[in-house]
């Protein structure tokens, strides 16, 4: 047992610089790992926490006023409902002309028990104290945070004769809040709904729906609309969408995190093994001693694998241990989530799983390389014996011939010489070198959303709307505006074949000038009752380009022939786009109060070199405070954190690339030693040997570079795409890096490689001959 610990420690302290590094490697692995849990935790959690302290709704059904809503509590698969509840759709604003939301008012004399709000600022609704002069409103907190809202504040709201005060701000477990997109909810006395003006088209009732199983939501939706009629319908939302909007970005930053956590726990694993395995051809003697001197080949196997453990053991608690202390204080979401993962119950055991995981994996990439120690014989086998390589390649020779330098010819042989080895080395480098251009081509594929929105689907930077200016004087007001041209537009939600769910049908510009959206796919829609769709709705439908589909709106049908594929980053791509004239035409049956007599809104495409801060302040002012000016959301500036977390990423990565390029550098230092007689016989200097052992390691690192670095961009290509399609966005989003920025990484690591080596390199030209002699046993 002594001398085991004395072998730990001489080992230990011979390669001080490679324990550290595989120390610090395994620390990173550990905190991406955590990271991504957390940020799973945190994506899911306050959805979930919410729906579950509320006693959610899986099924929210918006109906007309006439329309028995209260019928359907007597389904089977409903266990509680919430409501029916009177509601009136309005707008509201904290002062005359600020910026307006638009909110769906229910009538509620008291706190339901089923989808029952969680008050977090303020108080509930009190008869005698919100029914007099100065009426009360509770607002959902994503239209609250929207609208810069608090308990105290008033609101200004359409077609009621007097402004609302806000007594409270409450969570749910519903569809959040979006600016033109969807309502916030808010809650209401019965009697201050009954003092609203709002017509009947803005009137309608809303029920909750609980159900004993969540699997039967699209079932009890289909009996909902069967039961009510598709024409008493007006929207449907579920559970399942409140959760995928309430894990979002976050979702995607974990599963970034998780990804990249388990690639570099795979590199680490490769690295770890080939530096044992590498060590062990380097001290076949020193195991032949122990092994005389009466190590058991058992003895031998559990001091490798007990040495490489114990450095795995000590990383994973340095990483567990950093995240668990300076987690929280990380600005940003990354810190909310470490925050809100150490309250969760499950948050002790899955760090010791995680850390347990992290230590058996690379455990079990040590125990091969280990049995191979323990297979040593007692007695060294003369390696001058065993021929070592065979004659020299006629590429060898031609460049020989072609005065090639020596030492480059003679280091492109000793690198790949035995290709086995060589194919080994160049593989656990390879994976590093992969990873960091998968994580290049997130970064640019950001980029990408940021510099060229257009490209993705994001072609206008604003949007406008106004409900005091008439159309024609609103268009005069964009036209006068030489740094963008306006696109009008609106939308409405359509019930898809088999009525299981609302998808977004949207009419935007005209016949005449039609709106220049991004198709990837197809073409885009000019004639009548062509449209573009995104791929979210063509996964829902089972469709694809080419293929017509029917949708109904307020019980009307309209038939569409899909023409081509856009990029959709909002309503999970369940969007389906075609110009005004062709949703108008739509509704050419439709009654005159439910025809849409202007645009809902104005989509701005601005000129090159227009900053849409200013052109928003510029309209405000033109329209007297009149209009209404959004800033349209572009995915890229809510994932932020990604950069920053690509950064982390790769320097663990760059980490365990060193750990493996400490092995390649000691294998092709230890190969070369052996080779100083015969090198020095045909009259190369030590300056010249040196180069030899630096150009061999240089070029298994441009081996290396090269096949990581091309697989790599074939890989983020792939998974980006994969992403944007399982999220609906669409295939098409992806950005490869650009090449300068490819060949900066290949060149940096190569000269990263050859500057490593050079001074073990210049130490082993300078070794006595009588010390390389001794190398042959």
């Amino acid at each position: 047992m002594r001398a085991a610990a004395r072998w730990t420690q001489a080992h230990l302290t011979a390669h001080r610089p490679a324990a550290v590094l595989t120390v610090l490697a395994t620390a990173g692995i550990t905190i991406s790992l955590l990271l991504a849990t957390a940020l799973f935790a945190y994506a899911a959690d306050p959805w979930q926490r919410a729906f579950t302290q509320s006693s959610g709704a899986h099924v929210w059904i918006h109906t007309q006023s006439g329309a028995a809503a209260g019928s359907l509590a007597g389904l089977d698969e409903v266990r509680a409902t919430s409501g029916p509840f009177r509601t009136v759709r309005t707008t509201a604003s904290l002062q005359p002309g600020d910026a307006k939301a638009t909110l769906e008012l229910r009538g509620a004399a008291k706190r339901p028990a089923t989808a029952a709000p969680q008050i977090i600022a303020g108080r509930w609704l009190e008869e005698g104290a919100d029914a007099g002069t100065t009426k009360g409103i509770v607002l959902d907190s994503s239209v609250a945070r929207a609208m810069w809202a608090k308990p105290g504040d008033t609101l200004v709201l359409s077609d009621f004769p007097s402004p609302l005060r806000v007594v409270g701000v409450a969570d749910t477990a519903e569809v959040t809040f979006r600016a033109g997109e969807t309502p916030g909810v808010a809650w209401v006395l019965p009697e201050t709904l009954d003092s609203s003006d709002a017509g009947r088209d803005q009137r309608g009732r809303t029920i909750g729906l609980r159900l004993g199983d969540p699997a039967d939501t699209d079932y009890v939706v289909q009996r909902a609309v069967t039961q009510l009629g598709a024409d008493q319908i007006t929207d449907v939302s579920t559970w399942r969408q409140a959760k995928a909007e309430a894990e979002g970005d976050n979702q995607l930053l974990g599963r970034l995190l998780g990804l990249f956590g388990l690639g570099a726990l795979l590199a680490a694993a490769l690295a770890v093994g080939g530096a044992i395995s590498t060590r062990i051809r380097g001290h076949l003697r020193d195991i032949s001693i122990l092994k005389a001197i009466g190590f058991t080949p058992g003895q031998v196997v559990r001091m490798f694998v007990a040495l490489h453990l114990g450095l795995a053991l000590l990383g994973v608690a340095l990483g567990a241990l950093l995240t668990q202390v300076a987690g929280t204080l990380v600005p940003g979401r990354i810190g909310e989530a470490i925050a809100l993962w150490r309250q969760l119950p499950g948050h002790a055991w899955l760090t010791l799983v995680i850390s347990g995981g992290v230590v058996a994996f690379i455990g079990s990439a040590t125990c091969l390389a280990a049995w191979r120690a323990g297979r040593v014989p007692p007695v060294p086998v003369a390696r001058a014996a065993t021929p070592t390589g065979g004659r020299a390649s006629a590429l060898t020779r031609r460049a020989l011939g072609l005065r090639v330098p020596p030492a480059l010819v003679l280091g492109w042989r000793g690198a790949f010489h035995r290709p086995l080895r060589s194919s080994a080395a160049v593989a656990r480098l390879a994976v590093p070198l992969l990873l960091i251009t998968i994580a290049l081509g997130a970064w640019t594929t950001l980029d990408r959303f940021t510099t060229h929105p257009e490209n993705v689907g994001l072609s206008a930077a604003l949007t406008a709307r106004s409900d005091t200016l008439g159309d024609r004087d609103l268009r005069q007001l964009l036209a006068s505006q030489r740094e963008l041209t306006a696109y009008p537009g609106a939308e409405v939600q359509a019930l898809v074949p088999g009525q299981t769910g609302t998808i977004t049908l949207r009419g935007i510009g005209t016949d005449a000038r039609p709106y220049p959206g991004s198709v990837v796919e197809g073409r885009a829609a000019h004639g009548p009752d062509e449209a573009v769709a995104g791929q979210g709705l063509l996964d829902l439908l089972d469709a694809r380009v080419g293929d017509w589909v029917r949708m109904t709106v307020a019980g009307r049908p309209h038939v569409l022939h899909i023409v081509g594929r856009g990029i959709e980053t909002t309503d999970g791509g369940r969007v389906v786009s075609t110009t005004l004239d062709t949703l108008r035409e739509g509704d050419s049956g439709a009654p005159e109060a439910s025809h849409p007599p202007r645009p809902d809104f104005y989509q701005l495409i601005l000129h090159r070199g227009a900053d849409p801060d200013s052109v928003r302040d510029a309209l405000y002012k033109a329209s007297a405070g009149r209009l209404e000016v959004r800033e349209i959301p572009n995915p890229a500036d809510q994932l932020s954190a990604v950069r920053a977390v690509s950064v982390g990423l790769i320097a663990v990565l760059i980490l365990i690339g060193l750990v493996e390029l400490a092995t390649t550098v000691g294998a092709g230092v230890r190969d070369r030693s052996r080779d100083l007689l015969a090198l020095r016989a045909v009259g190369l200097t030590p300056r010249q040997i040196t180069a030899v052992i630096v150009s061999a390691t240089a070029f298994i690192t441009l081996a290396a570079a090269l096949a990581g670095t091309a697989l790599g961009v074939l890989a983020s290509q792939w998974l980006i795409n994969l992403q944007g399609r399982t999220s609906g966005w669409g295939t098409g989003i992806a950005q490869r890096p650009d090449l300068g920025i490819l060949l900066l990484v290949i060149a940096i690591a190569v000269t990263i490689a050859a500057t490593a080596s050079v001074l073990p390199a210049a130490r082993a030209a300078r070794r006595r001959l009588a010390d390389s002699a001794t190398d042959l046993l």
